[in-house]
């Protein structure tokens, strides 16, 4: 009698490691974080992540590039846009993300250079995107300091939501844009 054979799912496996890994990186910091822990934590061997990932630095960039895509589905599709600073307001006053732990990772320093280094350019990215997203020029310094500030009340913003601070956690879309539009369009006016 032969043993049936079990088919790889390359998608299913490389998804669950990510989602092991988001968590892990988010609870416990990139340094605290090993590659045995995500993949116990993923059901899989350990062997997957380099096969999927390269190493452990190339997970952590997965990760954070999958938390750059969410924002950027999120609050920055659809450009150019016709009414940049209420337009991304909306955006950012609209249902949060169903994974905090993502926003964690972009927010959590982590004791190691290069992961510090890869978050940096991380959160510039984005706040270059912003920056193109309100029509304003991000190689300009000030216009990209006016966006790393759009994108510091934005963070803070979901940070507070998902910690349940009252009033703001129960403000509906319509109470939140007023008040981000006008912060997006005084630091950004395109």
């Amino acid at each position: 009698m032969t043993t049936p054979v079990r088919r790889r799912d390359a998608a299913a496996t490389r998804k669950a490691l990510l989602d092991a890994a988001r968590r892990r990186f988010a609870a416990d910091g990139y340094a605290s974080t090993s590659v045995r822990d995500i993949a116990s934590d993923a059901g899989v061997n350990v062997a997957l992540i380099s096969r999927y990932f390269e190493s452990k630095e190339g997970l952590f960039r997965a990760c954070l590039r999958g938390t750059v895509d969410e924002i950027k589905q999120s609050v920055l599709e659809n450009l150019p846009l016709t009414d940049p600073p209420r337009q991304i307001a909306e955006k950012l006053a609209g249902p949060q993300t169903k994974e905090p732990h993502r926003l964690q990772l972009l927010l959590r320093t982590s004791g190691d250079e290069t992961a510090e280094r890869i978050r940096r350019e991380t959160l510039e990215s984005i706040s270059r995107r912003v920056a193109t997203a309100a029509g304003a020029d991000p190689d300009d310094p000030g216009v990209l300091l006016n966006a790393q500030v759009v994108l510091s009340a934005a963070l803070g913003v979901l940070i507070l939501r998902s910690a349940a601070l009252q009033p703001l956690a129960a403000a509906d879309q319509d109470q939140l844009t007023e008040p981000l539009r006008v912060m997006i369009a005084a630091l950004l006016p395109g």
